[in-house]
């Protein structure tokens, strides 16, 4: 039975402070993986906190993709969400280059099929 989407919940380690304080940079990143996984984006919201870090979504036509930044940790966590044929591991791929992360963990989970069965594997 095929899934109605695929979710992937990615940790992103080691990754470049300054980008990750960045909302326009964050926004730019979270687009441009869209765009590598084929999405079609219809909106983006994003906000940085006081004294630092970012949290942001884009809707997509497919779904969403979201992130949620911690610079003083270096480190950001990210949920793909894509339905149909597209593969967030495109998505990830790409947003894992743009934040400069030296490692990134990802776990994927299907959606809207047989019993949720989770996939983990190094991005």
């Amino acid at each position: 039975m095929e899934t109605l989407g695929r979710h992937l919940l990615v940790d992103f380690h080691g990754c470049d402070p300054a980008l990750l304080d960045d909302p326009a940079h964050l926004e730019t990143a979270l687009r441009q993986a869209a765009e590598s996984a084929g999405a079609t984006v219809l909106g983006a919201s994003f906000h940085r906190f006081s004294p630092c870090g970012v949290t942001g979504v884009l809707v997509l036509r497919e779904s969403h993709l979201a992130i949620h930044t911690w610079p003083e940790r270096a480190f950001a966590a990210a949920d793909l969400f894509t339905c149909g044929r597209l593969d967030p591991w495109l998505a990830g791929v790409r947003l894992k280059e743009a934040l400069r992360a030296r490692r990134a963990e990802a776990v994927e989970l299907p959606r809207g099929g047989p019993p949720l069965e989770a996939l983990s594997r190094p991005l």
